[in-house]
């Protein structure tokens, strides 16, 4: 019968469009600032400090358009995925995106935190890190002295990592939970 059915579709490649970057940068369109993002990334493959700036010009560009919340977080998301920073200059380029906000009153980092977009700090890491120290330390001197008196489990929780360690291998052989202490801490 000789039937024929086919779809065409127009190939768009985004090495066509590096010379065209200022033009992408002020377009008022997602794909426009996908396609910058795309450019700039490879831009800056090899230069951290190049991609910074890079990034920290698309953010601020996310928020001088006057998109709805939602396309902003999402875009934070691709934006972030792409141009991966080394954690010193993420934890910098996040401070800086905090101080915006705080002059727009517009608050979408908190929201992309929320939703797990906001890559885990060092310090967030380590900080969970502690808590688990602290919490293996509280369940260890319970086993072994019993009761463990509420204020003694709270500075467990906020003390120092060396601290911790400290107060872990004294634990091991200590006769009394003062003794694990050294009077370091009032129970």
């Amino acid at each position: 019968m000789g039937c024929k059915h086919f779809s065409e579709f127009p190939v768009a490649k985004l090495t066509d469009y590096h010379d065209q970057l200022d033009e992408k940068l002020v377009a008022d369109n997602v794909f426009a600032v996908v396609t910058a993002t795309h450019i700039l990334t490879q831009r800056t493959r090899k230069n951290d400090d190049e991609r910074y700036e890079a990034k920290r010009r698309l953010m601020r560009l996310l928020y001088q358009r006057d998109w709805d919340k939602q396309k902003v977080i999402d875009l934070f998301h691709v934006i972030d995925w792409m141009m991966r920073l080394p954690e010193v200059l993420e934890q910098q380029l996040w401070y800086e995106i905090e101080a915006i906000e705080g002059g727009k009153k517009m608050h979408y980092v908190t929201s992309v935190e929320k939703i797990g977009i906001a890559k885990g700090r060092q310090e967030g890491r380590q900080e969970g890190l502690l808590k688990g120290e602290a919490k293996m330390l509280s369940i260890m001197l319970k086993h072994r002295f019993g009761n463990v008196p509420e204020a003694t489990i709270e500075k467990l929780t906020q003390s120092s990592e060396e601290q911790l360690k400290k107060w872990l291998i004294s634990a091991i052989s200590a006769s009394t939970l003062d003794a694990v202490f050294n009077g370091d801490m009032a129970h």
